[in-house]
């Protein structure tokens, strides 16, 4: 049994990334950026007001302002602001030549159908200056970039409408155990519905990736065996729950074996998910995750959509928050690293949620997140500050 640094160590440098491919901009979404997005212009283009109002001279400020034409957004200046002077200007549009502020509307009056006057005591310039938020040639995205809605905006703003992007990986799952049936199936009364698989397409979907339910496979050599060829064949990672135990019908690590897989490591001192083994072989890799729906979750989220990130070339991280515990939590045993689900209330307090242990996926259900307690410790005290890494 290794600990879990060591099993998240070993699994994000084995990630080999994956090689990459030109899609179009709208369907970027979520997808890793394979280079880096450089700016084809300067941003803002020329200097531009931030409001409707009128551009003039700050000097002139305390006069009458004559307006000597209209600048609509789209439509360039035709004359200069001289001595007491102004344009009528919406917002975007270029700032004229001799203007250095911008008056807003509501900041003047008007004097007749020609003329305006600033009535407050003092104004910020309100113009947007040339490249002041980019400049042409400047990288505006990094290559690794998890991208987002805004990063489309920016690259639409920079004209990218065709990008490097690192290839979407495909991940098959497969449940194992004869005690399962499919979801639309009614269990006898030794058996139990398969929520694992479901709930791995899920988390594999989530990420934007494309997930292989390969089916349910029995405990047999034959039927895991056929399973798991088939899934190597279709997908670069395979997901296997259940099986991977020490139980007399788990065949998964010796099918391993004989398939000439290498297997890294079969067991992790973390709470839930100790039975849980990585391999890989030609560039394919395969999770043995346990088979309690809890484990299986818990493990996908720190363990393997790091790596399947990793695989993208994405570092992920995932979000915390640092908050004080509510109640004191005590356990009994301290031997592996143990990983709580725990609720974030409106007093900006940790509180564990009622958990009865691996198999009570109910639990998650109200979750806001999950908290660690290093081997060795026992209790978390009420006030203690404790990191949340949220689901």
């Amino acid at each position: 049994m290794i600990s879990f640094e060591e099993a998240y160590s070993t699994v994000i440098h084995a990630a080999k990334i994956v090689d990459s491919e030109k899609i179009t901009l709208e369907n970027s979404l979520s997808r890793i950026l394979a280079e880096d997005v450089i700016s084809d212009v300067d941003m803002p283009p020329f200097n531009k007001t931030a409001v409707d109002g009128f551009a003039c001279r700050k000097e002139d400020l305390a006069n009458e302002l004559e307006i000597i034409e209209l600048i609509p957004a789209g439509q360039l200046p035709v004359k200069k602001v001289e001595t007491n002077q102004c344009a009528k200007i919406m917002t975007g549009a270029m700032v004229p030549e001799g203007a250095d502020t911008v008056i807003m509307v509501e900041h003047t009056k008007s004097i007749d159908e020609k003329k305006i006057k600033f009535i407050e005591e003092k104004t910020s310039t309100n113009i947007c200056y040339l490249a002041e938020d980019v400049k042409r040639g400047e990288t505006v995205l990094k290559k690794g970039l998890r991208i987002k809605p805004q990063d489309i905006a920016v690259m639409a703003s920079v004209g990218c409408v065709n990008l490097l992007v690192y290839r979407k990986i495909t991940v098959g799952v497969i449940s194992t155990g004869n005690e399962l049936v499919e979801p639309d199936k009614r269990p006898a009364r030794s058996q139990i519905r398969n929520s694992n698989a479901s709930q791995l397409v899920a988390q594999i979907n989530r990420l934007g990736l494309e997930a292989h339910y390969t089916g349910i496979a029995l405990d047999t050599r034959e039927s895991t065996r056929k399973m798991i060829t088939r899934a190597l064949a279709e997908s670069d990672v395979i997901l296997l729950s259940g099986g991977v135990s020490m139980g007399d019908y788990d065949y998964v690590p010796e099918i391993f074996e004989e398939l000439g897989i290498d297997i890294l490591f079969k067991s992790i001192a973390v709470q839930p998910g100790r039975p849980t083994l990585f391999c890989e072989k030609d560039g394919k890799y395969l999770f043995g995750l346990p088979g309690n729906p809890v484990s299986s979750f818990v493990l996908f989220e720190i363990l393997v959509k790091p790596f399947l990130y990793k695989l993208m070339g994405h570092n992920y991280h995932a979000f915390t928050v640092r908050a004080p515990m509510g109640i004191d939590y005590f356990r009994k045993k301290s031997k592996r690293k143990s990983l709580l689900p725990v609720l974030l209330r409106e007093d900006g307090k940790v509180y564990p949620v009622d958990y009865h242990g691996s198999a009570h996926i109910h639990s998650y259900v109200n979750a806001d997140g999950l908290i660690t307690i290093e081997i060795g410790d026992t209790d978390l005290l009420k006030g203690e500050m404790v990191d949340v890494r949220q689901l």
